[in-house]
């Protein structure tokens, strides 16, 4: 196929040796399938600001560490140093967390390096050497459902320690191989420690979870994980190997009627969105 303006420079350096063929594309990326002295890898190519459609960018963003207040200032507007500093932020977040949840544990593809920022990423294959599907088109048992949440649910504690949460995980950011669930796609993941939506985000990817292995095995649906999680994160108690129960008992004294509120609605746009991105999967497909 013709080679990708985004990756000639790959190839004419040498990195790539051939693109294969396009994996995935989205809003915020484009994956391609490439070959790198005799291995299939998989190749990230970052669109520009004005290609991308990721909402509520702001809130994903709150708490990273930037150099200074020009940063900030530059960052805010339209300019073109402005705009840079975006794309490189957006392109360091996903680089950064690959590398530091792969030295956590957590499952996501063995990142191989940057190069003119391009993400080289270990190809995730099912049993036949074909790329992994996505979790949305996987048919599970019951019993496959109840062990993949509890491998999710596992994921996610397991990031939480490393400091980061997904911020978008769902059935369209996990791959399946012949091990089980992957996660991937995670330039908007956010930083538990300094994030005022740190708990929103964190709740939505546990629920996120809990829907999608819930439609197969319903007994999930009851289940609180992340309000247990977080609060055993809040007080220091909580480690990969802490034992869950996905009971939670809130204190009746502490109840806050408007974020209540706030997470109905949150919840509410969520479930819409996540429908668009459904109906955007199928008619990709």
């Amino acid at each position: 196929m013709k080679v990708p303006k985004g990756l000639q420079p790959l190839v004419d350096n040498g990195v790539v040796d051939d693109v294969v063929r396009p994996l995935k594309s989205g809003k915020e990326a484009a994956v391609f399938v490439v070959e790198c002295h005799g291995e299939l890898r998989c190749a990230k190519v970052y669109k520009d600001a004005e290609h991308r459609g990721f909402h509520k960018l702001a809130q994903y963003q709150e708490g990273r560490k930037r150099r200074g207040s020009r940063d900030e200032r530059a960052m805010g507007g339209r300019s073109r140093r402005g705009r840079k500093l975006q794309e490189s932020e957006w392109k360091n977040a996903e680089i950064d967390a690959l590398y530091r949840l792969a030295a956590a544990g957590v499952r996501v593809p063995q990142p191989l390096g940057v190069f003119d920022g391009v993400l080289l990423m270990e190809l995730v294959c099912d049993a036949d050497g074909n790329p992994a599907p996505r979790l949305n088109e996987v048919e599970m048992t019951p019993e496959q459902a109840r062990e993949w949440h509890r491998f999710m649910i596992e994921q996610i504690v397991r990031m939480l320690c490393a400091g980061l949460i997904h911020g978008d995980l769902s059935e369209f950011n996990v791959l399946v191989d012949t091990n089980g669930p992957v996660v991937i796609d995670l330039p908007q993941a956010v930083d538990a420690a300094s994030n005022n939506n740190a708990f929103r985000m964190l709740q939505r990817d546990v629920d996120n979870m809990r829907e999608t292995f819930g439609r197969v095995a319903p007994e999930l649906l009851a289940t609180q994980y992340a309000r247990e999680i977080w609060a055993l994160y809040e007080t220091a108690q909580l480690t990969p190997e802490t034992p869950l129960t996905g009971e939670f008992t809130p204190d009746p004294g502490s109840a806050d009627v408007e974020a209540v509120l706030e997470q109905i609605a949150e919840a509410r746009r969520e479930a819409e969105a996540r429908q668009r991105g459904r109906e955007a999967a199928e008619q990709d497909d």
